[in-house]
């Protein structure tokens, strides 16, 4: 008669993130786990790490020498925003991943410690394992709705696809004199951040450093480039966006104020969609939004399906909750008078602010 089986105790401990056989094995885990995501990704953790001066952590739980669960995190610092252990930092995207959901109460207890143990008072998942009702931590699911679909099988029916009122206004874009490049060279990534800086300002909150622009770039290789729509010579609408097992991701993008005369961002999304089905991607994933926000509203008259999005948010005993949220009513104040400062003040102060939103 056999001995009954005994199964091989879980192990948890952090990875090195500076050891290259240790950053392979979690790529290969993340590429073949089913809920992987950009954001799980190594070249994502050390590129928001680095570019924003915050630091990267690896938590791996091991079965038999094989990786049985992984979270990826930056430990966010801000003297605005407080201290946070954020996965993924910087992304919309990210959280737990394992396995086998038993073992996801030994590492929710591990994240908690590792916080404390670090003096971060709160934990951010963004996605992944939920930690169901377990004390200390809070669910928020209707709060972000995802946004994807299917990319068409050509470009006349890309176009056919979009709803008639959004497809009258890609093609007064497409009727403007209007030029498109792709790449990820300096010229573009300059391009880029500029409009981008613009958008934001524009909107009231402070843009992130170029150098996290720089370093996703950088590190995603091929898996990463930038769009722009120019006019005259000039780049009025821009996004930066991640290809990740036949997804396209448009994540940081914006336009400038001329971009709504010219639909140059009616324009740039749809191009987008013809690149990235050349490039062999399959679904457009449009990211994020604010439930029954204006972008939230953008999106659905593209033709897409609000998801939403499941989110965790752990905070320390007798800790105040953190609020990094832009849109809160908490900030609107600070909201408004971001939208009038001058440009080169706001691209001055702004990633100081912005590398520790997390």
């Amino acid at each position: 008669m056999n001995a009954p089986f005994k199964p091989t105790r879980l192990g948890l401990r952090l990875a090195s993130v500076s050891d290259p056989d240790e950053l392979r094995r979690i790529e290969t885990y993340v590429a073949a786990h089913p809920d992987g995501t950009a954001f799980h990704r190594p070249a994502w953790l050390l590129g928001a790490a680095a570019g924003t001066g915050n630091r990267a952590l690896a938590l791996l739980a091991e079965r038999g020498g094989e990786i049985a669960g992984y979270v990826p995190l930056v430990e966010v610092h801000s003297p605005l925003f407080g201290r946070v252990l954020a996965s993924s930092g910087f992304g919309v995207g990210g959280g737990m991943l394992i396995n086998d959901v038993r073992d996801a109460a030994a590492i929710f207890a591990a994240l908690e410690e590792l916080a404390l143990r670090r003096n971060c008072p709160s934990i951010e998942l963004r996605g992944g394992v939920l930690p169901g009702q377990r004390k200390g931590w809070t669910i928020k699911q209707e709060s972000h709705c995802g946004f994807v679909r299917p990319l068409a099988s050509d470009d006349e029916a890309e176009l056919l696809q979009i709803p008639r009122k959004q497809r009258a206004e890609v093609r007064k874009g497409l009727a403007n004199d209007l030029q498109v490049t792709v790449g990820s060279a300096e010229s573009d990534r300059s391009a880029h951040y500029a409009v981008y800086a613009e958008s934001v300002r524009n909107l009231g909150t402070p843009v992130f450093p170029r150098a996290l622009f720089d370093g996703v770039m950088d590190r995603f290789g091929n898996d990463a480039d930038v769009l722009t729509v120019w006019h005259q010579g000039k780049p009025v609408s821009s996004v930066l966006s991640l290809y990740h097992k036949g997804d396209v991701m448009p994540y940081w993008g914006g336009g400038t104020w001329d971009a709504r005369r010219l639909r140059a961002n009616d324009r740039m999304y749809y191009e987008l969609m013809l690149h990235a089905r050349r490039r062999g991607c399959a679904r457009f994933d449009f990211g994020r939004s604010k439930t029954h926000s204006g972008p939230y509203d953008f999106k659905r008259n593209w033709g897409f399906e609000p998801e939403p999005l499941a989110y965790a948010q752990w905070t320390a005993p007798d800790a105040p909750v953190r609020d990094a949220d832009p849109t809160s009513a908490k900030h609107a104040m600070l909201i408004a008078a971001w939208k009038r400062l001058p440009l080169p003040l706001a691209n001055l102060l702004g990633p100081h602010i912005a590398r520790g939103l997390g």
